[in-house]
């Protein structure tokens, strides 16, 4: 429901602000019918898919666990009518599953939930997967990672349309952040890579997340994993939809996020703990990953009360 209603609502107070010069909403199902959510509530439409004959500025598509089965060739070729006739074309979380069927991510760049990033990676090769993305623009092609990320997808698109006044307001009525802190990363790349236990990747990924600051270099990965550097980086691509060097970076960011929330640690020991080596070097991680220093998101995130050491 909240891959639906986020956006809109992110639209609706954009409007209330520009006094009527903002977004005109309509909700269409492929059979015109309500849809029942995941949650159990319903949400009703205003049109079929199929009747919507007229321009269309911004088409979503909304994700859900039911996206398999509610992808049909009818479904596809009306997702793709109606995204020519648009100025541009999104998607939230599974959503995205839809706008590649559609043909519309071929040779793009995309995201979507992290649960569901190695599967769109398998299904669409030809679509370059980035995992740790809250939201993607490729040219007039946005996707956005799961449930809560289309309304940072929204915000973004209110901010390009009218300005950053407009979207801070927005944001400010939502109580939510203009732009999220730590925003580039979406998922716990130590707790959450979903390998499985038997694939020959598990032991790299389990060494990398118990020790970050050790050396995780592709060849050292390489040799751990008894395989060869080009094998290394596929089996990365396919099972985490990731390369072996961001994940390890990932890794280290989390690792040094943990240090920086709850110790009183200075920031260049924490570099040297979590593997960076430098200040620097860790401050660049931070902005690409979180979009954030390192210092800003202590000061941010810092627990009230931290304990003086932390093992």
């Amino acid at each position: 429901m909240l891959d639906a209603v986020g956006p809109a609502e992110v639209f609706s107070l954009a409007g209330i602000g520009l006094r009527g010069r903002g977004y005109r909403l309509l909700v269409a199902s492929p059979d015109g019918r309500s849809v029942r959510s995941d949650s159990g509530l319903r949400l009703e439409v205003d049109a079929a898919l199929s009747d919507v004959d007229e321009p269309v500025d911004t088409l979503i598509v909304a994700g859900g666990f039911g996206f398999d089965t509610a992808t049909t060739p009818e479904l596809l070729d009306t997702i793709g009518l109606l995204a020519r006739r648009a100025r541009r074309v999104c998607s939230v979380c599974s959503g995205a599953f839809l706008l590649a069927a559609a043909g519309l991510l071929a040779g793009r760049s995309a995201t979507t939930h992290w649960l569901m990033c190695g599967d769109l990676a398998r299904r669409y090769p030809e679509t370059t997967v980035e995992p740790d993305r809250i939201f993607v623009r490729d040219g007039d092609v946005y996707t956005s990672a799961g449930v809560t990320a289309g309304i940072d997808l929204a915000l973004a698109l209110v901010e390009s349309d009218h300005g950053a006044e407009t979207a801070r307001a927005v944001a400010q009525a939502l109580v939510v952040f203009l732009q999220r802190p730590g925003g580039q990363s979406q998922f716990s790349a130590r707790l959450d890579h979903g390998v499985a236990t038997g694939s020959p990747l598990r032991p790299v990924l389990d060494a990398i997340t118990a020790d970050p600051a050790a050396d995780h270099s592709v060849p050292r990965l390489a040799e751990r994993a008894h395989m060869s550097e080009r094998h290394l980086g596929r089996l990365f691509g396919e099972q985490t939809g990731t390369t072996p060097a961001r994940f390890v970076e990932r890794v280290r960011v989390e690792a040094a996020r943990d240090l920086l929330e709850r110790s009183t640690l200075p920031v260049e020991g924490i570099s040297q703990r979590t593997g960076f080596g430098s200040d620097e070097t860790m401050r660049r991680a931070f902005l690409r990953v979180l979009g954030v220093a390192p210092a800003d998101y202590r000061d941010r995130f810092r627990s009230a009360h931290p304990p003086q050491e932390v093992l």
